[in-house]
C-alpha cells in the first residue's frame, strides 16, 4: 500500500474508520469522506498523530454532486485514484415489508445502492484516466441472506453485490478490480442505534447467530478489505468475501 492514493466513504467511524486507519498505517494516502464532520476530524486527527497522510470530504453520497466533488478532491490532491472503498450506508427502520413506509425504503435505497452506484460510477472514471485500480463494496451477508423486519437493507445490499459482480466484469480488462466484503454483525455505533448492543439479550441472540460465538470487530472487517484492495488480490474479481464468523455457513 505503500504510497497508494485511496478513498474511504463512512470513513468518520465503524468499519470505514478502521479500514482508513489500516490504509494510513501501510503507507497510503487517504481521502475520508462522511456527513458526520466532528466525528470524521477526529478520525483525520488521530490517523494524522500516527504519521499517516489524510484528507477530508464532507459527502452525502446519495447526491451526485456531493460524490462528484468528493472523488474529484482525491484525484485533484492526489494525482490519482487507486484504492477506493465504498462503506457508507445506513441501518435503516425495522419493519415487516408491508408494514415498511415508501419514505424508509427510499431513504435506505438512496444511500446503500444508489449512493454505491454514484460513487462507482466516478471511482470508475477516475481510475481509467490513470490506468487501473481496485473498488471494494461493503455489503453485508443481507446481501446473501434474507432477514426479517429489514427489507429495504437486505434489498439494497443484494443489489449492491449484483452491481459489484457486473461492474467487475465490465472493466476487468481495464485494470480495475471490484469486489465486495459480507461482514455479519459487528460490534460498531450501528449495531449500537439498532439497540443490538444495548439490550443484553438481544445481543446475546445476535451472539448466538455466529458459529463463533462472539460479535466481530471492525479491524476484522478492514484487515480483508484492505488485502482485497492489495496486490495480494490480484486475481480475485467480482467476489463477495463473507466476513461472519460462519454466520453464512450454517
Amino acid at each position: 500500500m505503500n504510497d497508494k492514493k485511496a478513498l474511504v466513504t463512512g470513513a468518520a467511524m465503524g468499519i470505514g474508520k478502521a479500514t482508513a486507519e489500516l490504509l494510513a498505517q501501510k503507507g497510503a494516502q487517504v481521502l475520508i469522506a462522511d456527513i458526520e464532520e466532528d466525528a470524521l476530524q477526529k478520525t483525520a486527527k488521530e490517523i494524522e498523530d500516527m504519521g499517516g497522510k489524510v484528507i477530508t470530504a464532507i459527502a452525502d453520497i446519495s447526491k451526485e454532486k456531493d460524490v462528484r466533488t468528493m472523488v474529484r478532491k482525491a484525484v485533484d490532491e492526489f494525482g490519482q485514484l487507486d484504492i477506493a472503498c465504498n462503506n457508507a450506508g445506513i441501518e435503516g427502520e425495522m419493519a415487516l415489508t408491508a408494514n415498511y413506509s415508501l419514505d424508509e425504503w427510499d431513504r435506505v435505497q438512496n444511500i446503500n445502492l444508489r449512493g454505491q452506484f454514484l460513487c462507482m460510477k466516478e471511482e470508475i472514471a477516475a481510475m481509467l484516466e490513470s490506468g487501473g485500480g481496485s473498488i471494494v463494496n461493503v455489503s453485508s451477508i443481507l446481501g446473501k441472506v434474507g432477514y426479517q423486519q429489514a427489507p429495504a437493507y437486505t434489498a439494497a445490499k443484494h443489489g449492491l453485490l449484483g452491481l459489484t459482480k457486473t461492474a467487475a466484469i465490465e472493466y476487468a480488462q481495464e485494470g480495475i478490480r471490484i469486489n465486495a466484503v459480507c461482514p455479519a454483525f459487528i460490534d460498531t455505533p450501528m449495531l449500537e442505534r439498532a439497540g443490538i448492543t444495548t439490550d443484553e439479550e438481544v445481543k446475546e441472540q445476535t451472539i448466538g447467530l455466529h458459529p463463533v460465538g462472539r460479535l466481530g470487530h471492525a479491524k476484522e472487517v478492514a484487515e480483508a478489505i484492505v488485502w482485497l484492495a492489495s496486490e495480494q488480490a490480484s486475481f480475485v474479481e467480482g467476489h463477495a468475501l463473507m466476513v461472519d464468523g460462519g454466520y453464512t455457513a450454517k
